[in-house]
């Protein structure tokens, strides 16, 4: 289950695909009970700390590595 990864992916950039099949990326910030934490990416210079409810979220993964 994607929750599993959770520990393992803190402080990395992620991929979160959601259930209603879309989906964001950004660094896994933390994970409470039942929120996961994404700093996201807006524009410019500007970055927003975003929270999403584990019901809402299909998965979760790292990015891979630069070839």
């Amino acid at each position: 289950m994607w929750k599993q990864k959770i520990p393992y992916l803190i402080g990395d950039p992620v991929g979160v695909s959601f259930v209603t099949g879309q989906g964001t990326s950004g660094i896994l910030c933390g994970a409470d009970g039942d929120k996961l934490y994404v700093l996201e990416y807006l524009y410019h210079t500007q970055f927003a700390l975003k929270q999403y409810e584990y019901q809402q979220i299909q998965d979760i993964n790292p990015f891979p590595n630069c070839q």
